[in-house]
């Protein structure tokens, strides 16, 4: 197994959280492969931990369905599969415009600046032709009104959903799913806040993950983009 590089040392405060966002965060962005085993030993060594948070994080990962097991066997990256967007877009933007009525009436001015500002972050990153990060300030513009909803169930329902779409936009389409149409679409959104026209946000957000579909149709899907090894039941 070809474990990432990790230039964070993990510290013992708050260790069982940070093994598990390391992993999390590997999986998500496909530093860990669909189909890839997983050998607990490896990480742990890499990350300079004992092996019981790795296993743990192991664990709350296949809880979620990230990672999969056969009988304490083989532990592997669950596969994913590239028709995910078309099931999942549809559900994250009528979760979205929920979040969106929660969060109206507790908005501060400090969210609308968090908003622009990981707006502006995304355009430099499509200027850098960077889709981790232009994906990571497109998530931070999102989350500002999500979070905003002070919905946890609603958050987490999203936040699981998220991690399975950005698992497939990195596995099969390199990552890049994010236009330059986004930073229009995202200041129609921020404007439509300010004047709290509720129905209008509703809409551009709906139409913004529709177009964010639409423009991962239009990608030329890489496929067969890696050979898992066969593993025995």
């Amino acid at each position: 197994m070809p474990v990432p590089i990790n230039n964070n040392p993990i510290s013992h405060s708050s260790m069982r959280e940070k093994v598990f966002n390391t992993l999390l965060t590997w999986i998500m962005e496909g530093e860990l492969r669909p189909g890839e085993k997983i050998l607990d030993k490896e990480l742990a060594e890499n990350m300079g931990v004992s092996r019981t948070p790795v296993r743990e994080a192991l664990r709350r990962l296949e809880d979620k369905g990230l990672v999969e097991s056969s009988a304490n066997r083989w532990t592997r990256v669950a596969q994913v599969s590239v028709k995910e967007p078309e099931m999942i877009y549809p559900i994250i933007w009528n979760l979205e415009e929920l979040a969106i009525v929660q969060a109206m009436e507790h908005f501060m001015e400090a969210d609308f600046k968090k908003m622009k500002d990981a707006n502006t972050a995304l355009g430099k990153a499509l200027e850098e032709e960077n889709p981790v990060k232009a994906y990571r300030a497109d998530a931070r513009f999102h989350d500002v009104y999500i979070q905003r909803s002070q919905n946890p169930h609603l958050i987490n329902i999203l936040q699981d959903l998220k991690i399975k779409s950005r698992r497939v936009e990195v596995t099969y389409f390199e990552g890049y799913t994010i236009a330059k149409h986004s930073l229009d679409e995202h200041g129609r959104i921020l404007d439509a806040l300010r004047t709290k026209d509720l129905d209008l946000v509703r809409s551009l957000i709906r139409s913004n993950w529709q177009n964010s579909l639409k423009r991962l149709k239009n990608i030329k899907c890489r496929t067969n983009f890696y050979e898992p090894e066969k593993l025995t039941e």
